[in-house]
């Protein structure tokens, strides 16, 4: 029976570290202070929706345009890890983290920054397509699709969810969040290192 739910479990956890929902909690409130309560729910639906639909175009897309230009799985595994790795480690240093670009209010911001890159950013996409070459499209667009629920969940209970955490929580999580990815990171070098070695 485990058998049956492995691949989607093992592709679910690595996009959940990439997509880092709680870690994107204080960002979004701050971006949404002073929008209404209906600012507030079209604002996620259309976060929500721009990351879910760049995900999967990605996927959809990504080994129709590595076939074009000849790139191997295994070339796209260690250039995917050695930019998840960067990704990583630059999060993880002072002053580093995930600012956002403009902090205006406007009624596009669900799209840009929330949408892409803050929920889906280069981690996101590496990771889903790195997940559709393990473990098949089905288990990945499954993973992803529960991720982005997550998201949308947890952007609707944000206040609720900073007040349990706390700015401090929220933090310290996302430093954890970061230090896995750099782990899976390094997993992806491994394997694309080893695949290339053995074609």
């Amino acid at each position: 029976m485990m058998d049956v739910f492995k691949p989607y479990i093992l592709s679910f956890i690595p996009v959940f570290v990439a997509v880092d929902a709680i870690g994107n909690i204080p960002i979004f409130l701050s971006l949404v202070e002073n929008s209404s309560r209906q600012q507030k729910h079209k604002i996620i639906l259309d976060a929500v929706t721009t990351a879910t639909a760049v995900a999967i175009i990605f996927v959809a897309l990504g080994k129709w345009v590595f076939s074009l230009l000849g790139i191997t799985i295994p070339d796209f595994q260690i250039a995917g890890g050695a930019l998840l790795f960067v990704i990583s480690v630059r999060l993880l240093l002072p002053g580093m983290q995930k600012n956002v670009l403009s902090a205006s209010h406007n009624k596009d911001m669900g799209v840009f920054p929330l949408g892409t890159p803050l929920i889906t950013g280069p981690a996101v996409l590496t990771t889903t397509l790195m997940m559709m070459n393990s473990f098949g499209a089905l288990a990945t667009l499954v993973s992803l699709i529960f991720n982005m629920f997550f998201v949308w969940l947890t952007l609707v209970k944000a206040d609720a969810i900073l007040k349990v955490f706390g700015p401090s929580g929220t933090r310290a999580f996302s430093k954890i969040m970061y230090i896995l990815l750099a782990a899976i990171a390094v997993m992806m070098i491994r394997r694309g290192i080893t695949g290339a070695f053995l074609q």
